[in-house]
């Protein structure tokens, strides 16, 4: 005669499993009572930058004039003095930032190795960043104006007849741009080949690698994505260059930037929303070029390293 199956006594009322709650699944998501304490942070972002951004953003669209919404984005992109900005622009800052980075990497490179004098190298490499673009503007033309140490010293060999005009000009800008961009790019590239491991290299070496060899198949495709980042971010500094335009520059003429143009727009003919619309074209010419430089940066690096070994 068969005999029926055992059944489990269902369990005791303290032996059951009681559900953890919401607090619980919160925290196994990482969102803990840790998460307040980026409260300050983001409501310091809010009210300094998206805030305004939102504010300025709506404004370019309420010209003085009455027109239509995009009255100022017409008037701007249609007066040659207004667009031209955006060009003059560019060619300041993206030949400080390339040279930036190209200058900084075989330095950043050699700056890996332990050698007698490295700090003191690096202080120097490095000081420019504390000197702010006022005191920069005023040694470029103590030094490079036309009675300054440099042209006197041409002078004094017999090289040049007439001082060289490397002041109040484009040359002067693009100069202020080099030293107070340099040290930025410089700590950014030092950052990212000090992730890279080194035996990546020594591996390589051991195989009969030159160190040209070793550069270009290990060390700068892992440090490509450091290069399009600090590039970006060289270039942004750059493009939003303003007091070396007027001190060391040609305001009026080829170092028109597009942020003078934003400032006169906004101090000196009082007109805020047509300000606000050089800001946000400034900011949409900015997005572009970083958008250019982050899909090469894809297209030519597609490993899940990051660019670190």
């Amino acid at each position: 005669m068969a005999t029926p199956p055992e059944t489990t006594a269902p369990p005791e009322r303290g032996e059951r499993q009681r559900d953890p709650g919401w607090k619980h699944r919160l925290a196994e998501r990482g969102i803990d009572r840790q998460l307040l304490l980026l409260v300050p942070a983001v409501v310091f972002i809010v009210a300094l930058f998206v805030y305004p951004f939102l504010y300025g953003f709506g404004l370019s669209f309420q010209p003085m004039s009455g027109d239509g919404p995009f009255a100022d984005y017409v008037r701007f992109f249609s007066d040659p003095y207004q667009r031209d900005t955006i060009w003059k622009t560019l060619v300041l800052a993206i030949p400080a930032a390339l040279l930036n980075v190209v200058a900084s990497v075989p330095i950043a490179y050699r700056m890996r190795g332990r050698f007698r004098g490295k700090r003191l190298l690096l202080i120097v490499l490095v000081v420019p960043i504390t000197l702010g673009t006022v005191l920069t503007a005023e040694g470029l033309l103590n030094f490079l104006g036309p009675a300054g140490w440099f042209n006197r010293a041409l002078q004094a060999v017999g090289l040049i007849d007439e001082p060289l005009r490397l002041v109040n000009n484009y040359w002067g800008v693009f100069f202020s741009l080099i030293i107070t961009g340099f040290p930025f790019a410089f700590l950014l590239i030092s950052s990212y080949l000090s992730g890279i491991d080194p035996t990546l290299e020594r591996a390589a070496a051991t195989l009969g690698a030159g160190w040209w060899d070793r550069f270009r198949h290990i060390t700068l495709p892992l440090l490509a994505p450091g290069l399009a980042t600090t590039f970006c971010l060289t270039f942004v500094l750059a493009f939003s260059v303003f007091p070396s335009a007027i001190l060391v520059g040609n305001p009026s003429g080829e170092t028109r930037v597009i942020s003078i143009a934003a400032y006169q727009a906004a101090y000196e003919q009082y007109d805020y929303p047509f300000a606000s619309t050089i800001a946000m074209v400034m900011g949409a010419v900015e997005l572009i070029v970083v958008a250019v430089v982050l899909l090469w940066r894809s297209r030519l690096y597609t490993g899940s390293t990051g660019g670190k070994g």
